[in-house]
């Protein structure tokens, strides 16, 4: 099975983190995640982070720091999520793709319902 490199956000300001919500159409449609998206080939993760935070919510991360990295095998595809902590950003976060945004306490994360390899992430915050 093909592994696909994903670049994860976790947006932290103060107590709280940005989440958005995945479209239905998209692969674990209609559950929470931490914004972030494929890498590219070539691409250095932390440029990865900002052009998918600049592309998903209008917002230039400034400061950057690798939090974990996660492997998980879903049915139908494998994931490596490369986790990076965001704790500065140029910008005003909007879901540029119609997508619902949240700043959730990180006691209350919980309560949302997130992809499987996400899980790991909230144990770390």
């Amino acid at each position: 099975m093909t592994v696909v490199n994903v670049a994860v956000a976790v947006i932290k300001v103060a107590d709280r983190v940005l989440i958005a919500k995945r479209s239905k159409q998209q692969h674990q449609g209609g559950l929470w995640e931490f914004p972030g998206g494929k890498i590219e080939s070539g691409e250095a993760l932390a440029d990865a982070i900002q052009r998918e935070c600049f592309e998903e919510l209008d917002i230039w991360p400034t400061k950057i720091a690798p939090l974990t990295v996660i492997e998980h095998e879903y049915t139908d595809k494998s994931v490596r999520l490369e986790v990076c902590l965001v704790s500065d950003y140029l910008g005003v976060p909007v879901g540029k793709e119609g997508q619902p945004l949240e700043w959730s306490p990180v006691g209350s994360l919980n309560n949302y319902d997130f992809p499987q390899a996400n899980k790991a992430i909230l144990k770390l915050l």
